[in-house]
């Protein structure tokens, strides 16, 4: 069975994606870690629009 080889998000390594490699889509758990890193360090951003807490807009007022 062949399985497919992608590259890692981290560094560009092939990396086989299946049940076989524990850290897929990366290759390695350094670079696993490190993506892990970057999301903590805050050096990726989802964009999008601005979401106030709760659901609730800034210009309303909590109903309590």
């Amino acid at each position: 069975m062949s399985h497919r080889i992608v590259p890692c998000p981290q560094c560009g390594a092939p990396s086989e994606y299946s049940p076989a490699n524990v850290y897929r889509p990366f290759c390695s758990l350094r670079c696993r870690t490190q993506d892990l890193a970057g999301w903590a360090e805050e050096r990726y951003r989802i964009t999008g629009s601005e979401t106030a807490v709760d659901g609730l807009s800034d210009d309303t007022t909590p109903p309590y």
